[in-house]
Parts: C-alpha cells; sequence; structure tokens
C-alpha cells in the first residue's frame, strides 16, 4: 500500500495550568507520560516527535486524507481512554490539531505550521481541527490578504514568536529569532509563507517590518527586565535592501533605541539580485551597530565573490543540509566545509533545523558554534520564551557539571 500523505497530529492540555495546580508538576508529568505510553503501545502508525510542558506531536504517513483522519481519532480516543483509566482527583482535558498534506507538496515547516493552525482552531471546533493542505479552498486568497495587510498592522493582529539559538561550547541561549504570525481575526492563524509574499507583492513589506522591528525592540526591553538580556533578530526580505526609504527608517529607529542589540538576517540570494546597493546598505546598518546573519546559505546561488564583502559576523547554513546530516554521505563534508570556511572569515555558524541528539553530537565535533531547531525549541511567544530562558538558567545552576544538551533531551522541547 502506497503511503503518499505525511501527517502531523498535535495534542495539547488544554488546563495544563489548573491541573499543574491541583496535582503537581511531577504528577502531571507522569500522568501525560503514561498517556503517551497508551498511543504507542496501541499500535497507530505513528511516532511520537516530542512531548513536554503539555503539548504532544506525533507523525506519521498514510495513504490519503480520510486515512489520516482516522488516524487522528484513534489517537483522540486513545489519549482519552488513558486519560479516564488513570482515575486522577483533576480530569486534563486535551485538545487536537491534525494537517496531513500529499508529499512533495508540503515541507515539513508548513505541515507542523498548519497542524497548530488547526490546534488553534480546535476549541471552537469541538476539541479537535484538520487541514487538508491538498484542498483549494483550503489555499489562502492572495488578493484578500494583500487587501487586509495594512488593517492587520494597524489593529495588532500580527504577533511574534521567538526561537532561540543556543551557543553549542557555552551550553547557552546566546540569541533568538523573531518569527512574525498573523492572528486573522476570519481565517484565524495564516502562516508566514502566505501571508509576506503577499505582503512582498502589495508594497506592505516595509510596514510590516518596520512593526516587527519596533516590536521587537519593545520585546527586548520586556526581556531585559525579566532578567534576560539577549540579541534579537529579525528577518529582512531582499526587496528592503535596495528601498532607501526603509533604510533611512529604520536606521532612524535603531538610532532612537541606542540600547537595544538587534540583528538582521539576510538570504544570500537577496543579496546577489543587486550586491552593490545591497552591501552598501548593510554597511549602514552594520555602522548602526546591528549584527548581520546569512540565513539560508546553500539553499540558493553561493558566491563566495559576495560572500566575502558583507559585514556579516553570523552564517547560518541552510536545514537541508541539517535534517539529513547522520544518513548522507555528502552533507557532513559540505556542512564541515561550509563552517572551516565561515571561520576563515571570521563567522560564527549557525546550523539550522537541529533535530535530533545525534544531529547535535555531530556538529558539535565539527566546531559549529550555534544550533537551533525543534530539538532546542519551536518558535513560542514571548512569554514562553521568558520563561523557557528562566529555567534553562536554572537548570544550569543545579547542573552545571553536566553537558546540558546530552543530559535532558525533553527539556528543550519543554515550551
Amino acid at each position: 500500500m502506497q503511503y503518499g500523505w505525511n501527517v502531523s497530529i498535535l495534542c495539547r492540555v488544554l488546563n495544563f495550568e489548573t491541573v499543574r495546580r491541583n496535582l503537581g508538576r511531577e504528577r502531571l508529568e507522569r500522568a501525560v507520560d503514561d498517556v503517551v505510553e497508551g498511543v504507542l503501545s496501541a499500535s497507530l502508525p505513528l511516532a511520537i516527535v516530542s512531548h513536554g510542558r503539555g503539548l504532544l506531536e506525533f507523525s506519521g504517513r498514510r495513504q490519503d486524507f480520510d486515512a489520516a483522519l482516522d488516524v487522528v481519532h484513534a489517537v483522540r480516543a486513545q489519549v482519552l481512554a488513558g486519560e479516564q483509566s488513570l482515575a486522577l482527583p483533576a480530569r486534563i482535558d486535551f485538545e487536537f490539531g491534525m494537517a496531513a498534506g500529499p508529499e512533495g507538496e508540503c515541507d515539513p515547516l508548513q505541515l507542523v505550521e498548519a497542524a497548530e493552525a488547526a490546534l488553534a482552531r480546535a476549541r471552537e471546533e469541538g476539541g479537535l481541527a484538520t487541514i487538508d493542505l491538498s484542498r483549494d479552498d483550503r489555499v489562502v486568497d492572495r488578493l484578500m490578504l494583500i487587501h487586509d495587510l495594512p488593517r492587520a498592522i494597524e489593529l495588532g493582529e500580527m504577533v511574534l514568536h521567538y526561537q532561540p539559538k543556543v551557543h553549542v561550547r557555552r551550553q547557552a541561549v546566546a540569541s533568538a529569532e523573531a518569527l512574525v504570525r498573523w492572528n486573522h481575526p476570519v481565517r484565524g492563524l495564516i502562516l508566514p509563507g502566505d501571508f509576506i509574499a503577499a505582503a512582498e507583492q502589495s508594497g506592505q513589506i516595509a510596514p510590516l517590518t518596520l512593526w516587527t522591528l519596533r516590536q521587537v525592540i519593545a520585546d527586548q526591553q520586556a526581556m531585559a527586565a525579566a532578567g534576560h538580556d539577549l540579541p534579537l533578530f529579525l528577518n529582512i526580505s531582499g526587496m528592503l535592501l535596495a528601498d532607501s526609504d526603509f533604510v533611512r527608517e529604520a536606521c532612524a529607529i535603531i538610532t532612537a533605541h541606542p540600547q537595544a542589540r538587534l540583528g538582521f538576517e539576510i538570504t544570500e540570494t537577496a543579496v546577489i539580485r543587486d550586491p552593490e546597493c545591497a552591501i552598501r546598505h548593510l554597511q549602514q546598518f552594520a555602522d548602526h551597530g546591528v549584527a548581520l546573519a546569512i540565513d539560508d546559505y546553500g539553499a540558493g546561488l553561493s558566491s563566495l565573490a559576495y560572500l566575502k564583502q558583507l559585514p556579516a559576523k553570523e552564517l547560518k547554513i541552510d536545514k537541508m543540509f541539517i535534517t539529513q546530516l547522520t544518513s548522507s554521505h555528502r552533507d557532513p563534508l559540505i556542512v564541515r566545509s561550509t563552517i572551516d570556511l565561515a571561520h576563515a572569515l571570521e563567522m560564527e555558524v549557525t546550523a539550522e533545523g537541529v533535530e535530533t541528539p545525534a544531529a547535535l553530537a555531530l556538529l558539535s565535533v565539527m566546531g559549529c558554534d550555534l544550533v537551533q531547531g525543534y530539538l532546542i525549541s519551536r518558535p513560542v511567544p514571548l512569554p514562553a520564551l521568558i520563561a523557557y530562558l528562566g529555567e534553562q538558567e536554572r537548570l544550569a545552576e543545579t547542573l552545571s557539571s553536566k553537558p546540558m544538551f546530552l543530559r535532558s533531551e525533553g527539556f528543550w522541547k519543554r515550551v
């Protein structure tokens, strides 16, 4: 039987904080572990990707969307039955989000973000929501997005999630990347892959990025007040590197906040479009104290001629070289040579898409400086990031003699 559809299922404890107060953290975590074991022992065609802090993630492959629906209903039945069998003094309530799409038509990140969007709607749909990524009526209308974007920016429908980057040798969070999300009042959570292109097409990418810049500065101030002073990075569209008005306004915002510790991530292909203009504007950002990172390195047409001219301090290896790092013969050679090249150019190297302890261990041996990916944490809202940083620091204080990454894989996925 052909299994040509990828499936992502998210299960969240709806009343996590309430049950934790009633049962205690350890007992709640044991209960969730028991529920997971019940699902896995039911011989369902799924694997557990991660679980922690009230969120379970399963993945699998089925032959079509109807088969994926059968699986998520079976998971839901197993989870609810498992919770009832524990006979706890406080009931644990769950909600479920599932996304499925044909292999080749959606990448893993798009699939899991669609599952997150389904999970966000689950409460309104009786505790279970699903998304079929192959259906035309699920495709977001580009014209609608273009029409709604100015209002969305003005009314605060945009929100930022943050994904931390961890320094391998220091075993500490070194910075975080800001990723924008759109909470549409009608359509719910809209994925960046849908609305960023609409923003570029409609000329709204500059206002959206300037909003992001201001919000990142405000969030950084909130983090500093909570005791966490970290650089925050945001993505800059290639279109904006040729926009003198945007560069001038962005530099004015940065100048007005001299305490801000900011970084811009730009793709190598964005520079190649108009290298003279891009390099000139990037140098302006660098002169204003902005750290520059080359994003998705290796995914486009790499050019050493441009690379050596950029005032960048960080190079991010594209995740397509990292996800197959331990199962490919060529990817380790490419990654190792890229790390050596970047170090020769006095840049730090970040590996994106780190999802397994084995990949992390190999990157550490290769001399990679920073890692980012689901093994560390998925993108989370600011309050969750602050909680994550506090927990990470407490763990470092109590277990400073042990390697943090090798000690507790689940810790990095908890938030």
